[in-house]
């Protein structure tokens, strides 16, 4: 039962995911309508566009059931922290400006914006070559869970599942670009708000309800407590969770396929619906997806571990939906799935627009300048590139667990892209003072971070007689995210008091986009 109920979904979805690229082929035939749909998306596209590039299988599976085992019902903060700060505060800090400078700059990746607002080739091409390196892993990261999700319905192989997921989504990502990918992601996002809510209502009812649920939970017991650890308001470890708030959250505003979506915001209308719809859908969502993990430990005996005796934390989403009814199982493939293709697809989509038109195109034109045909045809080879190595790397990391060096780079992935790019952008677009050398500084300090992080992971490096400070930055790939983007916070404005010969000459005027005189309805503003 349960897994015809869940192929005739799939097969349904599919078919709709399909049909909506050919519906949208004709608003990608120019670099603008296939990177940006024209600058013309409406507030619920956008907004949802927003939300399933923020949450994917990865957030499901991987951190609901890791942040859930660890916290409790605690990991909900991450959730609501995710909606406030990371989709809240985003629309309301970036959003307006975002939408003006990149259109008065005709910037339309995250690259371009460094190169156009520093007035910089190199800030430009090394933005391009750290989004290439780092969202590759990130991009294979998203497979994640779903291997054992699948195990739960149908005995295929692992790579069967990764390679129609990739078919599938480069199908329609070639065909309709940006607006393709913006109206699945509606569809996507609608299947997960549904989703959610049918699994927290199953997984509580399966457990004799709420009060039930969490008076079990509380008998729970954890290290240096008596009792109610997983039930406490921060639960056992306050700190990382912390940490983990931070990273989740404020990551959001340096991760080049997040703030692309402001890119192609139609009006100023829309930015307060936008914010609106995205800060209720991360609610529901994010805050949904942490809430169901809380209650991880109570099927302990279900939950997987390692020969070392570790919790296998991408099992335990899993372990709970196993008794389920099929319907709810059914439903639980295509979230996830939808989860996984909505974030594919952006990051694909933001990786091939960023190499085509940051690095290609500017190789190219010392030749010859490329056509809006070209540059689209080349977007659309890059995303087959891009989508047949992630999918590789998944493939292989899934066959050999033993090679940890994949697992570690899609830890500090996020970390990397969010340290060096969070303090650029955001001072970029509010203070004429930043400097260029302040933003390289950035650049560097981010990727640093990451990779000492990633080489004391895979144990290249021992710090263990660096101290006890160091050794905490370095402690998690989220200790070391939070130090990067917080740091970058604090270096770019000292390196720029301090570097002031090296502000863009042209400056004044391109913030002069901001102070343009327009004209609204009545109906808009009583001014």
């Amino acid at each position: 039962m349960t897994v015809v109920l869940s192929s005739i979904l799939l097969v349904v979805f599919f078919v709709v995911m399909i049909a909506v690229g050919f519906y949208t082929r004709k608003n990608a035939t120019d670099v603008n309508g296939f990177v940006l749909g024209g600058r013309s998306v409406g507030p619920w596209l956008t907004a949802f566009a927003f939300g399933t590039s923020y949450f994917s299988a990865v957030i499901f599976v991987g951190y609901a059931g890791q942040f859930g085992w660890n916290f409790g019902l605690a990991a909900t903060w991450a959730g609501l922290g995710n909606a406030f700060i990371g989709s809240l505060l985003a629309w309301t800090i970036l959003g307006r400006r975002t939408r003006i400078m990149t259109q008065s700059l005709d910037a339309k990746t995250m690259p371009d914006f460094f190169g156009k607002r520093f007035n910089s080739t190199p800030l430009k091409v090394a933005a391009s070559v750290i989004v290439f390196i780092f969202l590759i892993p990130y991009t294979a990261s998203l497979y994640n869970g779903l291997s054992s999700l699948f195990g739960l319905v149908f005995d295929i192989p692992y790579w069967v599942v990764i390679a129609a997921m990739a078919v599938l989504t480069g199908i329609y990502v070639i065909f309709g670009g940006y607006m393709a990918t913006a109206i699945n992601d509606f569809i996507q996002g609608i299947i997960m708000l549904f989703g959610i809510t049918a699994v927290i209502g199953a997984v509580l009812s399966d457990n004799g309800g709420l009060l039930t649920a969490c008076k079990k939970l509380s008998a729970v017991p954890a290290e240096g407590w008596s009792g109610g650890a997983f039930t406490s308001f921060f639960g056992p470890d306050p700190a990382f969770l912390f940490f983990v708030v931070v990273l989740t959250s404020l990551g959001t505003w340096g991760l080049p396929q997040m703030v692309g979506k402001f890119y192609s915001i139609k009006s100023e209308n829309d930015i307060h619906k936008g914010t609106v719809i995205s800060t209720v859908f991360a609610i529901i969502v994010a805050g949904g997806c942490y809430f169901l993990g809380g209650f991880g430990r109570l099927y302990a005996d279900k939950v997987q571990t390692s020969a070392s005796g570790a919790v296998l934390y991408d099992t335990v989403v899993p372990s709970m939906l196993a008794t389920l009814s099929p319907i709810i199982i059914a439903v639980v493939i295509v979230l996830v799935l939808s989860a996984s293709m909505s974030t594919l697809s952006s990051l694909v989509l933001t990786s091939s627009s960023t190499f085509t038109l940051d690095v290609i195109k500017p190789a190219m034109a010392k030749k010859k300048e490329m056509t809006e045909k070209q540059q689209v045809t080349i977007m659309r080879a890059f995303i087959v590139v891009f989508i047949i190595v992630s999918a590789i790397i998944a493939v292989i990391k899934d066959s050999h667990p033993e090679f940890t060096f994949i697992a570690q780079m899609m830890g500090v992935s996020w970390g990397a892209l969010a340290g060096a790019f969070l303090a650029p952008f955001l001072y970029g677009l509010y203070w004429k003072g930043i400097t260029k050398i302040s933003v390289a500084v950035c650049y560097a300090w981010g990727t640093i971070i990451a990779v000492i992080q990633l080489l004391k992971s895979l144990k290249l490096i021992d710090m263990s007689g660096c101290g006890a400070f160091l050794n905490y930055i370095f402690k998690t790939s989220i200790h070391s995210g939070v130090i990067a983007m917080v740091g970058g916070l604090i270096i770019v404005p000292i390196i720029s008091l301090l570097t002031r010969k090296t502000v863009a000459k042209d400056v004044d005027k391109m913030f002069d986009c901001f102070e343009e005189k327009v004209s609204v309805p009545k109906k808009s503003s009583l001014e």
